[in-house]
């Protein structure tokens, strides 16, 4: 990790260079229009959007002029041609756009779904034939299994991954990183608090532990250089204003710091139950 890890990124293939702090709606509606409005303002260039009508879909369309300067991505959850041509109009119609910046296969957990989306009548076809079309510039998938993500990365058929990475979940420091960045594919990360569990004491803390921040946890994703954005998902205005101040104090982690949210991501790791 370094000390001074770049604000922004250029992820290609006709995309605007953003800042690598994106900015995810979670589908519960508490993220609004003119929140998601701030954090462009407020330098904010990746939306990733849940697929639910909700504030970031209507700040979307709201756009206008500042379209072409914002990275609109959302994730496709069908599995077959046809359904996914279907899904995508639907998605286009919502966000009142004539192209996605990136589309990513949605939650692909086993080999089985991916064989499904690859076959010849699967969804890798419907999106490629969109993306000649430039209705999609970027095809990627989301997945929770890190080497599923790097074989199908390996293929050579997607243009980016989103996978999960925190100081708690850090295999994708040895099971992905290698082949995204031989490949020069960008990896965008969700999940860097954990779900909450990492700012949060567990019963190994030293004495006088402190537990990191959220801005801790982001800045610790950033620092890594094979990570091109990480996803800040905020539950409301309060949540959002506090991410974003790491905008404006954009730096990366001392080795006492980084060695310290490992750590804790280990207890964390241990202690806060299993999940995906």
């Amino acid at each position: 990790m370094g000390e001074n890890p770049p604000q922004f990124v250029d992820l290609g293939h006709g995309t605007p260079r953003v800042c690598r702090l994106g900015l995810a709606s979670r589908g519960d509606r508490r993220l609004r229009a003119k929140d998601v409005h701030l954090a462009i303002d407020r330098g904010i260039g990746y939306l990733n959007w849940c697929g639910s009508p909700d504030g970031m879909s209507q700040a979307i369309r709201e756009l206008g002029g500042k379209r072409e300067s914002v990275v609109v991505a959302t994730q496709v959850s069908a599995r077959s041609g046809r359904e996914t041509e279907r899904e995508l109009e639907e998605i286009l119609r919502e966000i009142e756009s004539d192209y996605l910046d990136i589309a990513t296969f949605y939650y692909v957990e086993e080999e089985s779904e991916w064989e499904e989306i690859i076959a010849p009548s699967g969804a890798l076809s419907a999106m490629e034939k969109a993306r000649r079309e430039g209705k999609v510039r970027m095809l990627g998938l989301t997945s929770h299994q890190r080497k599923l993500a790097a074989k199908a990365v390996e293929t050579g058929v997607l243009d980016m991954l989103m996978i999960r990475y925190n100081a708690a979940h850090r295999g994708a420091e040895k099971d992905v990183f290698p082949a995204t960045d031989r490949l020069k594919n960008p990896v965008v990360t969700f999940t860097a608090l954990r779900w909450g569990a990492l700012l949060e004491h567990t019963p190994e803390d030293p004495p006088g532990f402190r537990p990191p921040s959220a801005v801790d946890c982001y800045r610790f994703v950033l620092s890594n250089p094979s990570v091109a954005v990480a996803l800040t998902a905020p539950g409301d205005r309060e949540e959002l204003e506090e991410n974003l101040t790491l905008l404006s104090d954009w730096r990366g982690m001392i080795q006492e710091e980084e060695t310290a949210i490992r750590a804790h991501g280990d207890r964390v790791y241990k202690n806060a139950g299993s999940f995906y």
